[in-house]
């Protein structure tokens, strides 16, 4: 009997195990590997400072991505492609105050949260972020 009692305590732990939550299955977005460090003290990033503000970074990821910060010490990254088109020439998303606009379809997608204002089929594609000080490590 005390055999099942201590399998019924073990369970919960081994069940309760998860990877970080991050999704990044999409049919238009290719997974790259990379790994940038962002200096928040450098003028080009000081604004990731301050709540509600974003950075584009060009060269990382399909279109490159937007770091944006949602509360002091905590990030979200997003790949600036469009979720829901095919990799062309108007599939770069623009930043529009809290949100990113896609020029193929004109969807705007929540820098908080990652999903599209009146619903869409996939989400932003988001990358983890790492916070070290004033350094930020975004990656995938």
């Amino acid at each position: 009997m005390k055999k099942y009692a201590l399998l019924f305590l073990i369970i919960p732990f081994f069940l309760s195990c998860s990877d970080s939550g991050l999704n990044n299955s999409n049919p238009f977005i290719p997974n790259y590997t990379f790994s940038v460090d962002v200096n928040m003290n450098l003028p080009a990033y000081s604004n990731l400072k301050f709540v509600s503000n974003a950075v584009y970074i060009s060269g990382i990821g399909a279109k490159g991505i937007y770091v944006f910060c949602t509360a002091p010490d905590n990030y979200n990254a997003f790949d600036a492609a469009c979720p829901n088109q095919a990799l062309n020439s108007c599939s770069n998303m623009t930043l529009k105050g809290i949100n990113i606009v896609c020029a193929c379809d004109s969807k705007e997608y929540s820098l908080f949260t990652g999903q599209a204002q009146g619903g869409a089929q996939y989400p932003l594609k988001q990358y983890r972020v790492q916070v070290n000080g004033n350094v930020l490590r975004v990656y995938n």
